[in-house]
């Protein structure tokens, strides 16, 4: 065991974060913790680092262990160059080398005993040079910093010139050059781009020691975890597997709770009808037997309803105009900023109710493309045009659609005045507002804050054609979720740009790889996309996805795949859809029972003869709905 957490509480402001959290990670083991934003992860990891205090409870590292630690924001201001910062690492080496230079120079003066203790400090040196791995330690420098994203002619930049993203990146590069016994990362792939955070799984899977994560990108827990730890509610349940397992057990643990509530509360009122009818005999033993009923039922536990925090927010998109089959043709398009050409001569059609996600490096020309359809950048060369009836809603990352003197629920409330205000703040708290952050103003919002406000009133837009640029960087797993299910049953047309590979895979029917200044086209999803790129693939690495190249039976492959996920996509909607009309039915028996109470209908026989009558047929129909949702259960 290289770590245990043992018990750790925490509060702000008399409000728990974290209660008694307990678990411990093996030497080796690749473990992520997940939860909505503000569930105390980053809390857990700066207590576990020893930069907060627990209330209560300790974190151990193992006696001899080292621990390095990445937090999501880097403020780090140094002069040197990007390759020097993390040369620095190696310092140790660097010395050693110099060393190993001097006493190479030495022993061709030396003679007689001084050089034989000369060649005897050389071999000490060359023996611990090599178990440090130094002939490779440039190399290995080079191979992280290019793995991360950066290119050989950004080494010589000063880390002082640095974006924030581009710090992050070059810290990470820092920490994996140190090789402690346990990485712990927080958020490590919010700044790379596919390829490097492909590279950063490779670099993890084999890493030797211990990973310990909190990240929002499902694809890359699954890659790399073998445990999950999950807080919610302030507690901690460890899961084992990785995210996918996580998600299929925790939706069985929550479906078997489910189906327990609805078979506890199907007996609680199958026994209230029969201690009702009992009592309805109004005979002495009748009375009796219904008394000890409710002396039984008394007793019962009654189980809570299982709650998620999504139950109750349902977002929907609705086009409110359905445009023309063809909704965008380009072609020729080029754009270049000075000498340097981003894409030529490319060419695309989408079609009504497509969804389309557009992948590539970072700096290949993804945001471009999105600003030119969007008429917000000129094209050197190139046409494009909107179909028929085409109305765009544009998420950008500059956020120009908000208002900076207005508040949250203003912002939302003056866009879409017909909306009440559970409505508008079922939308806000969608995008993790809630509570009083609705009055919080636009101008006072963080940069993450601005792009989740500018996704929600994007997707109560009646725009038939969305173009969103990489929409859900800040959001966290419960969020991607949300506008996943609403970007599914959309039957507009989609456009967007995104590293998030599981959120691609949810949601994209085609992908548009951006790689050396063109467009190549894959049908279906992410894993298909690699899975094509890789079949493929000539020598040369080049690839080609002409319609008559793709092998028969990967095509019914991937049908079958799809047949299956649309099944299953069906029973999920009709299982909700049996929930919701549970939710009504007990909603109108609870009227009606309030109903009966009221001292005018209760003593008016005709009424309650037909109140009683409609309460017969909700119970029936309630029944049904047990039953079918039961059946949809298993």
């Amino acid at each position: 065991m290289i770590l245990s957490c043992q018990n750790i509480s925490k509060a702000f402001n008399e409000q728990t974060v974290l209660s008694h959290i307990s678990f411990h990670l093996e030497d080796y083991e690749k473990a992520a913790i997940v939860g909505i934003n503000g569930a105390g992860k980053t809390t857990l990891l700066r207590i576990i680092v020893g930069e907060m205090a627990a209330d209560e409870g300790i974190s151990v590292l193992s006696k001899g262990k080292t621990l390095g630690y990445l937090a999501q924001n880097q403020d780090v201001g140094s002069e040197a160059s990007i390759y020097d910062e993390l040369l620095s690492v190696k310092a140790h080496i660097i010395a050693m080398e110099e060393k190993i230079r001097k006493t190479e120079l030495s022993m061709k003066q030396a003679s007689g005993r001084e050089l034989e203790l000369l060649m005897e400090e050389y071999a000490r040196l060359t023996h611990a040079f090599e178990m440090e791995d130094g002939y490779a330690c440039r190399s290995e420098i080079t191979g992280v910093l290019k793995g991360l994203g950066f290119t050989e002619e950004e080494f010589s930049k000063k880390i002082s010139t640095l974006s924030g993203g581009q710090k992050t990146r070059v810290a990470l590069g820092r920490l994996l050059l140190v090789r402690p016994d346990l990485v712990i990362l927080d958020e490590p792939t919010n700044h790379l781009d596919l390829n490097s955070i492909a590279w950063l799984e490779n670099y993890l899977l084999n890493y030797k020691g211990a990973v310990l994560i909190v990240s929002h990108d499902r694809y890359f827990l699954d890659k790399i975890a073998g445990k999950v730890i999950e807080i919610d509610q302030a507690k901690a349940t460890s899961f084992t597997g990785n995210y996918s397992d996580y998600a299929i057990k925790k939706e069985q643990l929550r479906a078997a709770a489910l189906n327990a509530y609805f078979k506890q509360q199907q007996e609680i009122k199958h026994q209230e009808a029969v201690i009702e009818k009992l009592r309805s005999f109004n005979r002495e033993k009748s009375i009796k037997r219904a008394e000890s009923r409710e002396k039984m039922l008394s007793k019962i536990e009654v189980l809570d309803k299982p709650t998620q925090a999504r139950t109750d927010i349902h977002m929907k998109l609705v086009p409110k105009v359905v445009s023309g089959n063809d909704v965008l043709h380009i072609e020729g398009l080029a754009k270049a900023f000075g000498n340097q050409e981003l894409f030529s001569d490319i060419s695309m059609d989408l079609k009504r109710g497509e969804h389309v996600a557009i992948i590539g490096d970072n700096g290949t020309g993804k945001t471009t493309i999105l600003k030119i359809i969007n008429g917000l950048l000129e094209t050197d060369a190139g046409k494009i045009v909107l179909g028929a009836k085409v109305h765009i809603g544009y998420y950008d990352q500059e956020h120009h659609v908000l208002h900076g003197e207005k508040t949250l629920f203003e912002e939302i409330s003056d866009a879409y005045p017909y909306l009440n205000n559970t409505e508008i703040r079922n939308t806000l708290a969608a995008f993790l507002f809630t509570g009083e952050d609705v009055y919080k103003r636009i101008c006072d919002l963080s940069g993450g804050e601005r792009g989740r406000m500018s996704l929600a009133k994007l997707m109560l837009s009646e725009s038939n054609f969305l173009i969103l640029d990489e929409p859900t960087n800040h959001l966290d797993i419960t969020s991607k979720e949300i506008l996943e299910d609403a970007l599914n049953a959309y039957e507009g047309t989609v456009l967007y740009v995104s590293h998030d590979r599981y959120f691609i895979n949810r949601t994209a029917t085609r992908i548009l790889d951006l790689s050396e200044g063109k467009l190549t086209g894959y049908l279906g999803n992410y894993d298909y996309y690699l899975e094509k790129k890789d079949a493929l693939a000539t020598p040369s690495g080049t690839t080609s996805v002409t319609k008559a190249n793709a092998p028969t039976e990967n095509k019914l492959d991937w049908q079958a795949k799809k047949e299956q996920q649309a099944k299953a996509r069906k029973k999920e909607n009709d299982l909700k859809k049996c929930e919701e009309a549970i939710a009504r039915l007990e909603a109108q028996l609870s009227e009606i029972e309030n109903t009966m109470l009221v001292p005018e209908v209760a003593t008016n026989m005709a009424k309650l003869q037909e109140l009683a009558a409609q309460q017969e047929n909700l119970n029936k129909e309630l029944l049904t709905m047990y039953e079918q949702w039961e059946a949809l259960a298993n």
